[in-house]
């Protein structure tokens, strides 16, 4: 059974969706097999992956939330062999207040996965910049939770409320769920504040903190606008490298 593993942080402009991107590329390059689900609302993983959900809108999580397609209908191949992935649209806005008095409304996506797992050793879902329904069902339908981190002070400062979630997540819906690591990026080792806040996670979370740092790279923050993960835009910078060590890392992590 593949291992569902939740990027998420409330925070915005951490590189969340650049992490879940890459780490799904490269973890398909190293001959897994993987699917990317955008639980986003802002589709910044699917257009990310050089796809439009406004080319096919019945494809979409959305319409695999509320029941209006078989998850394997959404399905959609990427550029890389062993990578698939689920679209997102604006409209999973809606599946808040749709599901909002619905029965199972925490456990959507859970079910929807179900008979699919089996096809991938990883599915990994980029959540929404938010606490609210959508991050929940994607909370409740993994095994782990990567949080990427901005090495700021204020960044460390959010934690809290992502943590509490997860908490909640844990008495309630998901009493399995567990944190796969924190992993800092746009790390630059010439600024002081940054290794500050490096040694203050490695202080406080120790062993839960990736050995792989994500370095502040140009390459990683033009690569989306061409709608290819860093490891078909640029395979020789250093985001390629620091993304390939993660899913090493994750994958030694998980043998």
């Amino acid at each position: 059974m593949g291992k569902v593993i939740a990027i998420a942080n409330q925070k915005g402009g951490v590189g969340k969706t650049t992490t879940a991107i890459n780490l799904a590329a490269s973890l398909a390059v190293l001959e897994k097999k993987v699917l990317i689900i955008d639980a986003d609302p802002q589709a910044n993983t699917t257009s990310g992956l050089n796809f439009s959900p406004e080319n096919d809108q019945k494809r979409t999580l959305y319409e695999v939330m509320i029941g209006r397609i078989d998850v394997r209908d959404a399905l959609i191949q990427t550029e890389i062999a062993n990578l698939h992935m689920i679209p997102s649209h604006i409209n999973l806005v809606g599946a808040e207040l749709e599901l909002v008095e619905a029965a199972d409304r925490e456990s959507r996506i859970k079910n929807a996965l179900a008979p699919i797992r089996d096809n991938y050793d990883y599915i990994i879902i980029d959540c929404s910049p938010s606490l609210g329904l959508i991050t929940i069902n994607s909370l409740t339908a993994s095994d782990s939770v990567m949080i990427p981190v901005q090495p700021e002070f204020f960044a460390l400062e959010g934690l809290g409320k992502l943590l509490q979630t997860i908490r909640l997540v844990q008495a309630g819906p998901n009493q399995d769920l567990t944190i796969e690591g924190f992993v800092v990026t746009m790390f630059d080792g010439r600024t002081k504040v940054h290794n500050q806040v490096l040694g203050e996670l490695r202080e406080h979370f120790s062993e839960m903190v990736f050995n792989t740092i994500i370095q502040r790279n140009i390459r990683l923050s033009e690569a989306p606008s061409h709608g290819k993960p860093i490891i078909l835009y640029d395979v020789i910078c250093n985001g390629t490298t620091n993304y390939l060590n993660l899913a090493k890392e994750v994958l030694e992590k998980n043998s």
